[in-house]
């Protein structure tokens, strides 16, 4: 891939042209792939950057009628422990609809549906090295679904454990340092934003997605 790429300009800040001169293949592995780009900065000079190229991911902040939300316990090898996150998965299926996967993995890792999808917040993990972006839902009117239509989780998942917690209680333990999953830290703050404003401006969960428009709806 290569082409020129443009900075957004804000203030009256004069745009930029970022061109990738060179673009070529670093690492394939079972999710990621990395990517060599050389890119042509606003100064002439050209720069190595190596991208993560992510499939995405959604997230769901599932929202009880007693304002609990639940959150799951899962082993994250890279970081060598279990950490408390939002019920989530990457956008493994082509062209699923982000909410159709939301939904998903709210049933698979809880085992709960829930009557109403509201889009909460959009976010790209870490733009400085990665593609990688995550939407995250906010789910309410929840029900359990029946133990014999139930996934039944493999590897990590099947030793997640699953919480129902209160959403102050939760944002306490964001600032507290105690919940520390990125997706888990934005899409809590983003709930409790949301509650205090009434549930109102929520978007709707077809809203267009840029970073990923295969997957809006």
């Amino acid at each position: 891939m290569t082409g020129p790429e443009h900075g957004h300009t804000e203030h009256g800040h004069t745009e930029h042209s970022y061109e990738v001169t060179e673009s070529s293949p670093a690492y394939a592995g079972r999710i990621i792939r990395v990517r060599r780009d050389l890119v042509r900065m606003p100064d002439g000079d050209v720069s190595q950057r190596d991208v993560v190229v992510h499939p995405g991911a959604v997230g769901v902040v599932a929202l009880d009628d007693d304002q609990r939300v639940v959150l799951v316990h899962q082993y994250r090898h890279p970081v060598g422990e279990p950490l408390w996150e939002l019920p989530a998965g990457i956008l493994d299926v082509a062209g699923e609809p982000a909410s159709i996967a939301a939904a998903r993995e709210l049933a698979e890792e809880t085992g709960l549906r829930a009557d109403r999808y509201d889009l909460l917040v959009d976010v790209y993990s870490s733009p400085g090295m990665t593609d990688e972006a995550y939407r995250v839902f906010l789910a309410r009117g929840l029900h359990e679904i029946p133990a014999e239509q139930r996934y039944v989780p493999e590897h990590e998942e099947a030793d997640m454990g699953v919480a129902r917690v209160d959403l102050d209680e939760a944002v306490r333990r964001v600032l507290r340092g105690e919940i520390t999953n990125g997706m888990a830290v934005a899409g809590l703050l983003a709930a409790e934003r949301c509650r205090s404003a009434g549930f109102t401006g929520l978007r709707p969960t077809d809203t267009p997605w840029p970073a990923r428009p295969a997957h809006s709806g």
